[in-house]
């Protein structure tokens, strides 16, 4: 740790300090930038609050500065933001909050140093430098937030039912820092989210959505997770996946808690280097189990059809979290569709057929799907994981050769809906599709090559079957 926090030598700070001083107000930059001083994070957003009108003093560190940057002032709020080619900066007055019970929303008004401090979420969001002549460059710490640095804890400067009822998204924002940090939350706060939790049902989802990738993009997000699920908060902002939670046990057959799988397939694909999309891939994947559980005396517990039940809720998985509906969502579809295929493949009678499907209906996602399949394959006995992950690496050379013999990424049948109306003198109709469909099959069971005088030759041979006869104009009568 860097104790005690130096501020960085940048003229900027004096400019700042200069401003503050002409304008007698005491100046302090305060919060997550002081933290990540402490910690040696980089951080390049600082939020200076002045004891006085922070807009004011924002538009005088302006005219200090070369070439005058623009100043952006938010009115509603108090604040300014000023960017500098080192960092961006945010100013404000300080300032004490009310609440009401049915809103997250304070009531503002000007405050003291000490007040400002006071409602801040955390300890380690609570330090201050100052920016005044008398002591510049001295910690300000009301809450020893530098001791709950040290100690690794997340804990609130007051008392943390009055913390997290008054802004339930505090809640969220505890996890984050904990998962983000590697820290543990103090008990009495963590008791204190415990009992707060139904306060989360004010907040709205887009915060509550945002708050959620943050964890999940953490280092380590399972840990988040747990903190979520032990606080009773996953329940009520993921109700599905708590869902996973539990074993059932019958006679000698027990499955394995789907739950704790899910989070040990999540931080396989962390380790992999998974974006924020291919983890959310990885968090549904096995999302329809507890809906398609069954027990078989013969074979134990099964969960037929879950891939494919999973693909039709995650649109309304994504949209009921306020996800996007785009791109992103229709490649989390697909791999959550697709992810036992490759493990089916890893049999030796594995057939050209077989692989070009996949990488037919997989398309640019195959190597996330490679990388999720292999993250979900998780076992307390090393040599099962081994053996799998050695079939896996014979799947991904066959997946090569296939690939570079027909090229299926992307593919595209060169005999397409148009050239069969013209053919047959057609309108659209399900004969064209019924046509389509089984070129498409003749093509990916290797029958005949995607060139286009094989695969027209097999269309016209298609067509006499249904008694459809080619026009003179296509030029093939």
């Amino acid at each position: 740790m860097n104790l005690p926090p130096t501020l960085p030598d940048l003229p900027l700070f004096r400019t700042i300090a200069d401003a503050a001083a002409e304008l007698n107000y005491p100046a302090y930059v305060i919060g997550g930038y002081v933290r990540d001083l402490v910690l040696g994070r980089p951080s390049k957003d600082v939020d200076v609050v002045c004891v006085g009108d922070g807009i004011r003093l924002a538009q005088a560190v302006g005219q200090k500065l070369p070439n005058r940057p623009r100043v952006t002032v938010f009115k509603n709020f108090g604040t300014a933001m000023l960017p500098t080619p080192e960092i961006e900066l945010e100013f404000v007055g300080a300032r004490k909050e009310s609440y009401r019970a049915e809103s997250r929303k304070p009531e503002v008004e000007a405050g003291t140093l000490e007040e400002d401090l006071a409602r801040r979420d955390f300890t380690i969001n609570a330090l201050g430098i100052s920016l005044n002549a008398p002591d510049f460059g001295a910690l300000v710490d009301r809450y020893d937030g530098i001791g709950d640095l040290e100690r690794k804890t997340i804990r609130t400067p007051l008392d943390p039912d009055i913390t997290f009822s008054d802004d339930p998204l505090r809640m969220m924002r505890a996890v984050r820092f904990a998962t983000q940090l590697n820290f543990d939350i103090d008990p009495d706060t963590f008791d204190a989210i415990s009992r707060n939790k139904e306060r989360i049902k004010i907040v709205s989802q887009e915060r509550i959505t945002d708050e959620l990738n943050k964890i999940i993009m953490a280092p380590k997000p399972s840990y988040g997770f747990k903190l979520l699920f032990s606080a009773g908060l996953l329940p009520l902002i993921f109700p599905k996946m708590a869902q996973l939670q539990g074993v059932e046990k019958r006679g000698q057959h027990a499955h394995k808690d789907n739950f704790y799988h899910t989070l040990q397939v999540l931080d396989n694909v962390v380790a992999a280097g998974g974006d924020l999309w291919l983890r959310w891939a990885a968090i549904l994947h096995d999302i329809a189990k507890p809906a398609t559980k069954r027990f078989d005396p013969k074979v134990g517990w099964t969960f037929h059809g879950h891939e494919d039940r999973g693909a039709r809720w995650t649109p309304q998985i994504f949209t009921e979290l306020k996800l996007p509906l785009g791109e992103e969502m229709r490649m989390v579809q697909k791999l959550v569709k697709l992810h036992l295929r490759p493990i089916a493949l890893v049999k030796e009678t594995v057939t050209d057929s077989a692989v070009r499907r996949l990488l037919f209906e997989a398309g640019d996602d195959i190597d996330r799907l490679m990388l999720l399949c292999r993250a979900d394959i998780t076992s307390k006995d090393h040599q099962r994981v081994a053996r799998y992950l050695t079939n896996f690496g014979r799947v991904e050379e066959k997946l090569k050769e296939v690939e570079e013999k027909d090229h299926l990424r992307n593919f595209k049948p060169v005999i397409t809906g148009e050239v069969i109306m013209q053919t047959f003198g057609l309108s659209p109709s399900r004969t064209v599709g019924e046509l389509k469909e089984a070129l498409l099959e003749a093509i990916l069971d290797g029958k005949v090559r995607n060139e286009y005088e094989e695969a027209f030759g097999l269309l016209l041979e298609l067509g006499r079957r249904k008694g459809l006869v080619p026009q003179a104009a296509s030029g093939v009568a």
